[in-house]
């Protein structure tokens, strides 16, 4: 026979009433939890102090002037919009220059870029004449290349700039 009593039953527990803290207690509240947090990261600090280690020397850190590489663009699929993009990249890489095709540190113009960079003299036709259409685009009135090149063009950001719109104007139109 078993002679273990049964367990009493548990006693009925009463809800508490929730108390509303007013504005007043509320930020006291904060204000101490902000005490004791503050308290905490002074006694961290110094424990992170008591023990200094050796000054960093900033010349074995910097070693000079940091030049990162351009991220490489996603290469368009068509032949005239890729010949525009290749040709936007040799002017930021090479130079840009007004008043001949080629300089002689190398930089080249709208023109002389886009002819350095098409595979085929349809690729080049193709992204001469969008290039053209996204300069009248920008320069209304404008009647060539070289024109809009040596007159219009204040810097090689612009020309590279002009490059990049008819390289996206060229691929919209499957060219």
């Amino acid at each position: 026979m078993d002679t273990t009593a049964p367990a009493p039953a548990p006693a009925a527990v009463t809800p508490r009433p929730r108390t509303v803290l007013d504005l007043d207690a509320r930020m006291a509240a904060v204000e101490a939890e902000m005490t004791a947090r503050l308290q905490l990261a002074g006694l961290a600090l110094d424990v992170d102090t008591a023990h200094p280690s050796a000054p960093l020397d900033l010349a074995d850190v910097i070693t000079g002037p940091v030049t990162l590489p351009e991220p490489e663009e996603d290469p368009y699929g068509t032949p005239a919009a890729a010949t525009l993009q290749r040709a936007a990249r040799r002017l930021r890489t090479g130079g840009w220059c007004q008043g001949r095709t080629v300089d002689a540190d190398g930089a080249r113009c709208l023109y002389g870029a886009v002819h350095a960079e098409a595979p085929s003299s349809s690729a080049e036709g193709d992204a001469l004449a969008v290039l053209l259409d996204a300069i009248r685009r920008r320069f209304p009135g404008t009647d060539t290349i070289p024109e809009a090149n040596d007159h219009r063009l204040t810097g090689w950001q612009a020309a590279v700039r002009i490059l990049g719109e008819a390289a996206a104007l060229a691929d919209a139109r499957g060219l």
